[in-house]
């Protein structure tokens, strides 16, 4: 599954499997980024200058004349959400960086991150202050009809080009007090998720499903960041956090010397991460989906997630709009 929301910070990050938001449902004068700087220089290819020109990249012909022009795709992105995207330094780094620096060698353009908060980066797409979302976004159905979680239209919905799968990550503190081994163990208790990512929905599911199953109630907590839930996580103020499965692994992994969490993972609920295009631009999304065939063919997107331990979560071949 997929979440996520807004990150700036240097911690880890969740988004609903990230397994994700729903529909962007932020008004106008929400949709501001803050810039954190570019990604990987491994993402800037010398074949494609600043300000435009030809290319020898093999699928620059691709790209609409407006990015040829430019030389430069605009991501939008919640960079706290490690290893999927995260800030070291004020450099952006992570799978999803790393992917798009494979991408910008098949395209002859750079992949200019800027990271604001999660349940924004949608409402940035019609603007034009981003061509691009790539965020450990969860490809569903409602926003690719952009629906909110009422399934009320909020907007004109964006196409995704599938590129990685993530199940849901359990992350509760070290040692595991409550004793939780999967979702169902999780009524009764507290949760703390990122506010507009899918796990936000997830937890209001979950919720309803213990109290249709005559089950203690389940309550959750959102807050903007993941960094913030999984404070809360570690105070005692909630049992567990959901975040992606690859996400919850590396927090447990790395957060305190790997002493503050312990991750748990719900295998049964993989769903796919795309990169969201507005659906107006239907040749830019064309070349992205071509380019990541060519990357998984010739073995770099593979690489790029071998390098974070993210490997389970390569798909075969690109897709797109082919989330549920």
């Amino acid at each position: 599954m997929t979440a996520r929301s807004t990150r700036c910070t240097t911690a880890a990050k969740t988004r609903t499997s990230r397994l994700a938001a729903v529909a962007a449902i932020a008004v106008a004068g929400s949709m501001l980024l803050t810039a954190c700087g570019d990604q990987t220089e491994g993402a800037k290819t010398p074949e494609a200058s600043a300000t435009g020109g030809a290319s020898k990249a093999p699928l620059f012909a691709k790209l609409p004349a407006d990015i040829q022009k430019a030389g430069v795709i605009k991501v939008g992105t919640d960079a706290t959400y490690a290893p999927m995207e995260f800030k070291k330094g004020a450099e952006i780094v992570g799978v999803d960086p790393d992917i798009a620096a494979a991408l910008s060698k098949q395209l002859g353009v750079k992949f200019e991150f800027t990271s604001g908060t999660f349940d924004t980066l949608l409402t940035a797409l019609p603007t034009g202050r981003t061509d691009i979302v790539m965020s450990s976004m969860t490809d569903t159905k409602a926003r690719q009809e952009g629906l909110d979680d009422k399934g009320q239209k909020t907007g004109t919905g964006v196409d995704f080009v599938d590129y990685f799968t993530a199940s849901t990550g359990i992350l509760v503190k070290k040692g595991n007090p409550e004793n939780i081994k999967s979702l169902d163990d999780l009524c009764g208790k507290k949760l703390a998720v990122q506010r507009g990512t899918t796990y936000e929905q997830a937890a209001k599911d979950l919720a309803e499903k213990c109290k249709k199953d005559g089950k203690p109630a389940l309550t959750f907590e959102s807050f903007p960041t993941d960094a913030e839930a999984q404070t809360r996580v570690k105070a005692g103020g909630a049992v567990a956090d959901l975040n992606d499965s690859p996400v919850a692994a590396y927090i447990a992994q790395t957060a305190g010397g790997g002493n503050d969490f312990e991750a748990i993972a719900n295998k049964t609920d993989a769903g796919l991460f795309g990169i969201a295009v507005d659906k107006k631009n239907t040749q830019l999304r064309d070349a992205l989906k071509e380019a990541l065939d060519a990357i998984i063919k010739d073995g770099t997107y593979k690489a790029a997630l071998d390098k974070w331990n993210a490997g389970d979560g390569a798909i075969p071949a690109a897709k797109i709009n082919g989330g549920s």
